[in-house]
């Protein structure tokens, strides 16, 4: 992940938790949300709730090499905040890339919509 398409700023983490839309995970919770801009902006939140330090910097680290295996699927022009729950310290990188290919990505281009993907 390069430094420009990292979000820090609190206020871009509260719009989206507010105004944006949300698939959640066993392991994680992606919010997304339009920015009007040609690329992507990624926000990776752990809380106390996911462990220790050591574990919240491995779920990091986890959602961030997950992140970077499926980043060419996901649609451009959007802010994303991936939130760690606690199954992200246990998990492996490839089970949450995984899940950002069968239920994120699809999501995120149905615009929020619910997919059907019996077809």
């Amino acid at each position: 992940m390069q430094k420009k398409e990292i979000i820090k700023e609190n206020k871009v983490f509260l719009t989206l938790y507010k105004r944006g839309k949300y698939i959640a995970g066993r392991a994680v919770v992606v919010y997304f949300k339009p920015n009007g801009k040609g690329e992507n902006r990624v926000g990776i939140t752990t809380t106390k709730k996911v462990g220790n330090a050591v574990k919240r910097s491995r779920a990091r680290r986890v959602i961030r090499a997950a992140y970077d295996k499926t980043r060419d699927k996901f649609p451009k022009g959007y802010d994303i905040i991936i939130v760690a729950r606690q199954a992200a310290a246990e998990v492996k990188s490839y089970q949450i890339a995984s899940f950002f290919d069968k239920k994120a990505v699809p999501f995120m281009l149905a615009g929020g919509k619910k997919v059907d993907r019996k077809n």
